[in-house]
């Protein structure tokens, strides 16, 4: 996890006298650092660096909403997504030092709101859209030629939302949701009646397919969406149902070796994520899966050993949760986050209101 020291090390030793005083103080106290998109206010937005206590380390302004953040500590820099069907993406000096970049999408291209760093830093992965061919691609992005874009994999799916690296450093995970969209009909889902989402397994070095994953074909409005992984080995993944009737269990996890599963909620918890998941966490020991629903309003903690949840917190318009060193923080698009399942912080109210994820930067 990126604690304080790890922070120094990564940003260089004189970094903090270059921080205004107040963020330099917070930094000094701070074990934990995090990244969100944010809007400050309406028709203002941006991404935040903050420590557990809430306070600001480094911010930067957006043109339009942000998504999701990620971070390489051996390139030193984070990068904000746009939301779908957004053509841009910053890249930033989480310490606040340097000035952000702009990526621009390709002709023919728009971000889904993810990515993720190559583990030598060298490489940026993001999850875009072929959008005349109706087919999900990740584009590859060369950090050290100013992030020049060198390329693409297939992600052998429609609609890929969250890409992971999985811990062999060697393979993606990739949540194809299975929606087509054009950016022509903005976010317009235009095959809810035939959609088809997917788990695809692919090998980072040169984009074959390893394997992929289905759920049952009665299931095809299940749009597979965001993904951790356990002690285990196991992704585990959330979704959320397109259909018009039905409350299908939204919660589940696959292997590499081709096993993919729904987990059985209990009627009360999985009434709570009303048909959507907004995002996951994995707990620092990597044993307990939280899992948020901003339509439900409420995070929900599972033991991953067996399955079944262990506490159900309710926050009105909640989406990102993120791992603290003993449980877990979630915020809300109401400008609130607190601490849950063993974490030590405070709930705190902010002036400016959070995105749909919240990430801990983590070395």
């Amino acid at each position: 996890m990126w604690q304080r020291r790890a922070f120094l090390k990564a940003a260089g030793a004189g970094f903090a006298a270059s921080l205004l005083p107040q963020p330099a103080e917070a930094l000094a106290r701070a074990e934990l650092v995090f990244a969100t998109a944010t809007q400050e206010r309406p028709g203002q937005y941006g991404a935040r660096v903050l420590t557990e206590t809430g306070k600001l380390i480094a911010d930067v302004e957006l043109p339009v909403r942000g998504h999701d953040v990620t971070y390489s500590p051996e390139a030193g820099r984070a990068v904000v997504f746009a939301r779908r069907p957004g053509t841009f993406a910053v890249v930033f000096d989480p310490t606040g030092q340097a000035a952000p970049q702009t990526i621009a999408s390709v002709e023919g291209r728009h971000f889904f709101g993810h990515g993720v760093f190559s583990p030598d830093g060298r490489l940026l992965y993001a999850t875009e859209n072929d959008f005349e061919a109706g087919r999900g691609v990740l584009g590859i992005y060369d950090v050290a030629g100013g992030y020049r874009r060198i390329g693409e994999f297939q992600t052998y799916g429609v609609g890929p939302h969250e890409v992971i690296l999985l811990p062999d450093g060697k393979t993606f995970a990739i949540a194809n949701g299975g929606i087509e969209t054009h950016p022509d009909y903005g976010r317009s889902e235009l095959n809810l009646d035939s959609m088809d989402p997917s788990l695809s397994f692919v090998d980072a070095r040169d984009g074959h397919l390893v394997g992929q994953l289905r759920l049952a074909t009665e299931l095809h409005q299940l749009s597979i969406r965001h993904m951790v992984v356990d002690a285990a080995g196991r992704i585990w993944f959330g979704c959320q149902f397109r259909g018009h009737t039905g409350m299908p269990q939204l919660v589940g996890y696959a292997t590499l070796d081709g096993d993919i599963r729904l987990i059985e909620l209990p009627p009360d918890a999985l009434a709570g994520l009303r048909n959507y998941v907004g995002g996951l966490a994995i707990s620092a020991d990597l044993e307990t899966v939280a899992v948020s629903s901003p339509v439900g309003g409420t995070i929900l903690c599972i033991d991953a050993a067996s399955a079944a949840p262990i506490s159900q917190t309710l926050l009105a318009s909640t989406c990102g949760v993120a791992t603290d060193s003993s449980g877990f923080i979630a915020s809300n698009g109401l400008g609130q986050w607190l601490g849950l399942d063993g974490s030590a912080v405070g709930a705190q109210k902010f002036d400016f209101q959070f995105d749909e994820h919240l990430r801990q930067l983590r070395s």
